[in-house]
């Protein structure tokens, strides 16, 4: 995961695939070459190959299909984490320090007659966002391309997206679930923030009950100045163990209690309200992998929709908001004329053809009042 995630440095020699526009024809005609539309034979299809590796353009036709695919394969992957995550574009790498302000809209005093409107200072809890860089490069051998174009590009952009889409889904997790349990940041038993103690963490195991009573503990959260904000939790957040349960719990129309006064237990069967408040269930593959608490499978979080309150926060640089591929120019020179060699004949040491993907993101834990973890112990 170091490795996935290490921080990228040094472009010297990399350049931009779409610095250089190119003709929609032709970039179809590269791709039709480069899967072989036509049908030719293979000796026939492996010299159309290497003539076009030859010519100034196929290098950016070549970065530009696989660029193209590469944000089509990102952008099909919905994240459902943005759902219950509020987002904010920023403009550099410099920390951004954003503030949430209580007070404001507390209940308005009384004025007398004649008398003189008061001013109310509100409560302001400073927290910082930031993105970083990641990325990794990705090579490509000038034989694969020769002898096999369809499998040498085919996969690539696919590739591409899911390293993007996993450092996206790691690091958003991250924010609210650490080694040992609910991350510390946003969660705790008596979590200062803005001057208040907030308790949103429990023991309760995930079911009907629970749940209930997790929503009314939610619900019952108060500003720093102790007057009520009704956080209403919208979303189900567990991990792949809970989830035939979590779903289970949101959809059952009925739920079962019994009563024992005056001899043996009897089942009765009662609403289940939880399942028309609206709540929606994600299921979060990366809280066993980041989770390496004995209580991993048991542990569940609810969130309150962003609009109302935001528990975390994600940005992306404005401007970059998908991921971007660089390819790196040839070190190798022709003998005699000294000549530059194209990008397609790759690097001098090994025929590699390299490429560079770079993605911007950062998270941060907002309001602690948004969200409430319970771990299942109990």
């Amino acid at each position: 995961m170091d490795e996935f995630l290490k921080v990228m440095e040094k472009w010297d020699g990399f350049h931009s695939v779409g610095a250089r526009q190119v003709d929609e024809v032709a970039l179809q005609r590269a791709l039709g070459l480069l899967t072989n539309e036509a049908g030719h034979p293979p000796h026939r299809h492996k010299y159309l190959i290497q003539e076009a590796i030859t010519t100034s353009d196929f290098p950016y036709l070549f970065g530009q299909i696989i660029d193209r695919q590469l944000i089509a394969n990102y952008q099909a992957w919905n994240a459902d984490w943005q759902s219950w995550c509020k987002y904010r574009p920023v403009t550099s790498f410099n920390t951004v320090r954003l503030e949430r302000l209580y007070g404001t809209d507390d209940v308005l005093p009384e004025v007398t007659e004649k008398g003189e409107y008061t001013a109310q200072k509100p409560t302001s809890c400073r927290f910082e966002l930031a993105v970083k860089k990641y990325g990794k490069q990705f090579d490509i051998s000038w034989e694969s391309i020769v002898n096999d174009s369809l499998g040498a590009f085919s996969d690539i952009p696919q590739r591409m997206a899911n390293a993007a889409t996993r450092t996206e889904n790691y690091l958003v997790t991250s924010t609210y679930a650490s080694a040992t349990g609910p991350n510390t940041n946003l969660f705790g038993a008596a979590l200062s923030d803005c001057g208040q103690e907030v308790n949103n963490v429990g023991t309760l195991p995930l079911t009907i009950g629970n749940v209930e009573a997790t929503l009314g503990l939610m619900a019952a959260q108060t500003n720093p100045q102790g007057n009520p904000i009704s956080v209403r939790g919208m979303h189900l957040v567990v991990p792949p163990a809970l989830e035939m349960t979590g779903r289970a719990i949101l959809t059952s129309a009925l739920k079962m209690w019994t009563e024992s006064a005056g001899g043996g237990a009897v089942p009765y069967p009662t609403l289940n309200v939880v399942s028309q408040m609206g709540l929606k269930l994600h299921v979060d593959p990366w809280l066993p992998v980041i989770d390496a608490g004995a209580n991993a499978n048991t542990t569940w979080y609810l969130f309150a929709d962003p609009s109302q309150l935001a528990a975390i926060y994600f940005a992306r640089l404005r401007g970059h908001e998908t991921p971007e591929i660089v390819m790196k120019a040839s070190d190798k020179v022709a003998v005699g004329s000294g000549a530059a060699i194209g990008p397609m004949s790759g690097d001098f040491a090994s025929d590699n053809i390299m490429y560079r993907e770079r993605l911007v993101f950062g998270t941060v834990a907002g309001d602690p009042r948004a969200a409430y973890a319970q771990d299942g112990s109990g």
